[in-house]
């Protein structure tokens, strides 16, 4: 499967400056794999990085490949390539650590100081027709796994790690505040670990609609007046006992102290969305009753059950996607994503024909 010459990227070159340009196809290193991309979902990450040009300490200083949230298929492999073929269907896990830290050896390769992540400064992106990548972190999909399915993957192993960080299993009940991509995800994967019950608040009616319709028990609608003692009543009066797995999506000072103070005592408090780097905690609160306070960055060793969870169809991640736009449409598509245009969750941009490298037709 010989690439052409066309390999139109998406390249943020700095604050609202979003260009299609033409790269050269990248040389693969000999443990690596050459991917056709089929597709690729827009993160809130992406549209940041576009809006602010930065997040924490990862500044955009330079022209970077934009999108991480990535399916592709093989058409070249390195000589030292043995888990895939030409013409494999693969779901790309982005961000590849060096393997041979402590963090890596224990298993923690998320935490990896050497980690080149897709998307994130001064690594390039995956919005591109060609790309290349470590071969160990790219995972067959089955045939009847979609590529956009491949592709949100991703968003659903930072579901699953926030599960595991959190110890969701049978039986418990989980409050997720944010009913965002990563809120809903996380909704998904709580109900496949086992949560008896889901309460999942949000400020937008029609994304508590959709946490439903993906396995959310109950909803709460909160205005932005909504004070913060009201919401906990709120809370309360829905899950009397207190949920004793609080996952917070949002992260917004005030989610950051609800998902506290709103937590069973002895349970835990997991934050996933990042907002500003220094926030007012009820710190106090956490330490009289015993509740642990965990922290999420990305994943580690989540897109094997990500992938199992689809495969097995135990996680229907198909209708979080909402609007589609070919890869020359793609400002047109940070538009929609950006400014949440037509009850917009997630946007998938196609760098190939829709369903071209799906075997089985949907």
């Amino acid at each position: 499967m010989a690439p052409n010459t066309d390999n139109l990227t998406a390249v943020l070159h700095g604050i609202e400056d979003l260009r299609l340009e033409q790269r050269p196809i990248p040389e693969i290193r000999d443990d690596e794999v050459l991917l056709e991309m089929d597709c690729v979902g827009i993160c809130g990450s992406d549209v940041h990085y576009l809006v602010h040009g930065r997040i924490g300490d990862f500044i955009c200083t330079g022209p970077m490949v934009i999108g991480h949230e990535a399916a592709g298929v093989v058409c070249k492999v390195g000589k030292d390539v043995k888990n895939l073929k030409i013409g494999d269907r693969v779901a790309i896990e982005p961000g590849v650590p060096c393997r041979r830290c402590d963090f890596c050896k224990n298993g923690k390769y998320n935490l990896c100081p050497e980690m080149a992540f897709c998307a994130t400064p001064p690594f390039n992106g995956n919005l591109t027709r060609y790309y290349a990548h470590a071969a160990d972190f790219c995972f067959k999909l089955p045939d009847h796994v979609t590529m956009e399915e491949g592709a949100l993957l991703e968003p659903l192993s930072v579901g699953v790690h926030a599960c595991r960080r959190a110890n969701v299993q049978l039986g418990s009940e989980v409050l997720i505040l944010g009913a965002g991509p990563i809120g809903l995800v996380t909704v998904i994967a709580a109900k496949a670990m086992g949560a008896s019950t889901v309460l999942i608040t949000d400020l937008v009616e029609d994304r508590l609609t959709i946490a439903k319709n993906v396995g959310a028990d109950l909803t709460l609608k909160i205005e932005k007046t909504d004070k913060e003692e009201d919401i906990l009543k709120n809370i309360a009066k829905l899950l009397p006992n207190a949920p004793d797995k609080t996952i917070d999506c949002s992260g917004v000072e005030i989610t950051n102290r609800i998902a506290i103070t709103a937590t069973r005592s002895g349970g835990c408090t997991v934050i996933v969305g990042c907002g500003p780097p220094n926030v007012n905690l009820p710190l106090i609160s956490a330490m009289s009753r015993e509740v642990d306070i965990r922290g999420v960055f990305r994943y580690c060793n989540d897109y094997p059950t990500a992938l199992a969870l689809v495969e097995s169809g135990k996680c229907n991640v198909k209708q979080l996607v909402t609007h589609h736009f070919d890869i020359t449409e793609t400002k047109d598509a940070f538009h929609t994503s950006r400014h949440g245009l037509g009850g917009a969750i997630k946007v998938m941009i196609h760098v190939q024909p829709r369903d071209k490298n799906n075997p089985v037709k949907f």
